[in-house]
């Protein structure tokens, strides 16, 4: 697939659920399913009495294959105008790539060309493969999405809403087992949910429904997680317990990608793609000066860039 238009129909949905219909699935060797064992297990190491505990969580997250994912973008456009420019885009195993950039660099549009949203001139492939010859199903469940203003049924509960994330773990009309229960309790009290489980999704708040999303993403247990503008909603401190959840999902060997506008936050990330008019300007770690040139180039020299107790901060200048 050197120089085809990916276009592909059947892609993953909301906590890497394909969007398609279920019937749709299919059944792939790619990706192993998991037993109750596995998640149990991970289970069993939070600290319950921590709150529910975000942070006591994160670090038992078992993730099976974590696969390589690669797009090489010649163009991409909406309607009669290019959105994008000729690019490529790896993300690491084993490490959190933040994507950033003024309002309207391409961001948001990047990160769904990567998870097989939009169709585009190039290629994207999944393990070396191209990305439209993997089952929908087996592909759900090595990558999953978290997006901007996720709809979703506003009547089901929380703990249904995660629940969703499972669907590429199940036979088709099959009921949950005791991995998926095991694995969207362990979700929600990463994200500090669990509470409020058997609450309708439309009777929370806009943070506390961005946490419930959140844990039907991180229920998928896929080797890559994509998320757009994560934080939205979020008050600062937890918006850091996002963080320890990225940390966390890295620990275990996982690739996390996320689109970012909080720049503090994005700074604590591994490497920085810095993106303006729809191209790549720059990648690096954040404490590489030319990160640094790069952000201020962007923004127009509008940022103080500082180090301050050993993590880089942007300020407004």
């Amino acid at each position: 697939m050197s120089a085809a238009r990916f276009d592909d129909g059947g892609r993953p949905g909301a906590g890497g659920v394909p969007a398609s219909s279920g019937a749709s699935f299919a059944t792939g060797s790619a990706g192993t399913s998991e037993t109750a064992a596995d998640v149990a297990s991970a289970a069993l190491a939070m600290d319950a009495g921590v709150n529910g505990g975000a942070a006591a969580a994160t670090d038992a997250v078992t993730l099976g294959h974590v696969p390589t994912l690669r797009i090489e973008l010649r163009a991409l456009s909406l309607g009669h105008r290019q959105v994008l420019h000729p690019l490529s885009l790896a993300p690491a195993p084993r490490a959190w790539t933040a994507i950033v950039g003024p309002n309207g660099a391409g961001k948001s549009t990047l990160l769904r060309a990567i998870a097989g949203l939009l169709p585009f001139d190039g290629t994207l492939t999944l393990d070396g493969k191209p990305w439209p010859t993997w089952p929908a199903k087996a592909r759900a469940r090595q990558v999953a999405w978290l997006g901007q203003n996720e709809a979703a049924s506003e009547d089901l509960t929380a703990y249904d809403i995660a629940m969703l994330g499972r669907l590429p773990h199940q036979p088709w009309l099959a009921p949950a087992s005791a991995a998926d229960h095991a694995a969207v309790e362990h979700a929600m009290r990463q994200t500090q949910s669990w509470d409020w489980r058997d609450r309708a999704l439309g009777s929370l708040s806009g943070g506390e429904r961005q946490r419930v999303l959140l844990a039907r993403a991180l229920a998928v247990h896929s080797g890559v997680l994509l998320m757009d503008e994560p934080l939205a909603h979020l008050d600062p401190p937890h918006q850091s317990d996002w963080a320890r959840i990225v940390r966390g999902r890295v620990a275990a060997g996982g690739a996390v990608v996320s689109v970012l506008h909080e720049l503090n936050v994005a700074l604590q990330a591994d490497t920085l793609v810095v993106m303006d008019g729809g191209r790549i300007v720059h990648q690096g770690p954040p404490h590489d000066p030319a990160t640094h040139d790069a952000l201020q180039r962007v923004f127009h020299h509008r940022l103080l860039i500082l180090q301050v107790q050993g993590r880089w901060v942007a300020l407004n200048a």
